[in-house]
């Protein structure tokens, strides 16, 4: 019998990295040993077959220990946001335990252009993280994933129901994906023999602006939505009016920057080469959510 191959997948609490897991654990195969690393393992219920492993970024006890017998890693960006700097800190401590414990591969979910001229608030930690993959010795897989679409589910609710989506575009495009094409990507990405290093874009199959978007919306909801064009400021004001906190509402008008300077409209078949599928598309997305319009 062959050896298995150990993968872990990091932020396994998560949204994103509990699907990576339950995607490798549906592919039954005998020849993958998969281990969901968190913070959290009393969260883990319901991964059947997956071993859960203590893990946390700033604790390098957890990371010598969870990275033990790991051949291929899958580094989920975390969610510390809280002060500049921190989150790359942790991706780079946990960069360095890798390079340590001799794991073959690295998987790291970025976004796309992390430039240093990017207007994405957080796009200095994917390149920071980038750019520590980089000066490393590991092999590595960057995958770029282009904004949730499910992160706009609830403003397009909000625009059927008001018949107006407010955004901070202007003119601009971008190509969506859903959550869980990037984490079908990043399983199959995971699980895949690539060795080497690579930077791939992880998006939808096109690019739209937001009235085209508006248009699909008003399609799925039945509703009329027009799509008016607001600035930064204004975007910021109304988000913050409508509940949302001021940090995270100040983080989404900069992905909306982002799309009216061009950088977003980036397009690529990653998601059918890494999951052997076409990605989903905003109006498949939007008739899968339709109970949300109602």
């Amino acid at each position: 019998m062959s050896k298995q191959t150990t993968l872990l997948v990091s932020g396994a609490s998560g949204q994103l990295g509990r699907r990576v897991v339950e995607l490798l654990l549906a592919r039954k195969d005998p020849t993958l040993k998969i281990v969901a690393g968190t913070r959290t393992p009393e969260k883990l219920t319901g991964l059947d077959g997956a071993e859960a492993r203590a893990l946390d970024f700033e604790d390098a006890a957890t990371l010598k220990t969870a990275f033990a017998g790991v051949d291929r890693l899958l580094i989920v960006s975390t969610d510390a946001l809280d002060r500049p700097g921190r989150r790359a800190a942790q991706h780079t401590a946990a960069i360095k335990a890798a390079e340590a414990a001799g794991i073959a591969h690295v998987v790291y979910t970025s976004a796309i252009n992390p430039t240093v001229d990017s207007p994405v608030l957080v796009a200095g930690d994917h390149r920071l993280t980038e750019e520590a993959l980089t000066a490393s010795s590991l092999e590595f897989t960057i995958l770029r994933n282009a904004l949730y679409l499910d992160l706009n589910l609830g403003s397009l609710v909000g625009a059927s129901k008001g018949g107006v989506l407010y955004a901070a575009g202007g003119d601009g495009a971008q190509s969506y994906v859903t959550r869980e094409d990037c984490a079908a990507a990043a399983a199959g990405a995971l699980a895949s023999d690539f060795k080497g290093r690579r930077t791939l874009d992880v998006t939808g199959s096109a690019s739209i602006g937001f009235a085209e978007l508006a248009a699909i919306t008003a399609k799925v909801s039945g509703k009329p939505v027009r799509y008016q064009a607001v600035s930064a400021e204004e975007q910021t004001k109304g988000l913050i009016a409508h509940g949302l906190p001021a940090g995270m509402a100040a983080v989404l008008v900069s992905f909306d920057t982002a799309v009216a300077q061009g950088r977003a409209d980036v397009t690529s078949d990653v998601v059918q080469q890494l999951a052997g599928r076409p990605p989903q598309s905003v109006e498949q997305f939007l008739q899968a959510n339709i109970a949300a319009f109602s």
